[in-house]
């Protein structure tokens, strides 16, 4: 694993970006096995939005023409910590009726806002919900969620990059790091 400083924070690397595009290609590859049917892509935002992206492209390549539609969804708001409570800030405008729908998130930690997301959407009558998340990070789980396709499991640690922020900051990175705490002098 290596590190590197930017604006002050050491960041050590988790996942390359080699590493995740050889992911996500199998991911889109595993999609596109499924057959879904007159699919519909829902990256839910902010931190999906690089992985999504690229998912999109690689299952484009996989054979996929899916449609696609955003919604903005926080357990978060200003905090590092998930609040439990879900807030819809943007909705999709597509009917999914008799639709398969694809989740995108970047991670699946306590599972409170794709739980949230994959009933509000089987609750309008999409044929079938699935989930694609970039990271799974075991062991913090309050919804009764797994994810259909993952990129990795995630060791606890705050992550940044790809997409992924600490205060809207680094989700340019190409890759999955984590902040590196800085020691503190004992005195």
């Amino acid at each position: 694993m290596s590190e590197l400083t930017i604006d002050g924070h050491r960041i050590g690397v988790l996942f390359s970006e080699s590493e995740i595009a050889a992911r996500v290609k199998a991911i889109a590859s595993d999609i596109a096995d499924r057959e879904p049917t007159n699919l519909l892509v829902v990256p839910i935002l902010k931190g999906s939005f690089v992985f999504a992206a690229d998912l999109i492209r690689a299952m484009h390549h996989a054979g996929l023409s899916p449609e696609v539609d955003f919604m903005i969804l926080s357990s978060y708001r200003k905090s590092t910590k998930s609040s439990g409570q879900v807030t819809v800030l943007r909705d999709i405008e597509t009917d999914v009726r008799g639709r398969d729908v694809l989740l995108i998130d970047d991670i699946l930690e306590s599972g409170r806002t794709l739980a949230f997301a994959k009933d509000l959407l089987a609750a309008r009558g999409a044929k079938g919900t699935f989930t694609a998340v970039l990271l799974n990070k075991p062991g913090h789980l309050a919804a009764h969620i797994a994810a259909d396709f993952e990129g990795f499991k995630c060791p606890d640690k705050f992550v940044v990059g790809y997409g992924m922020d600490m205060a809207h900051q680094f989700r340019e990175l190409p890759f999955v790091g984590h902040i590196i705490p800085t020691s503190t002098p004992s005195a």
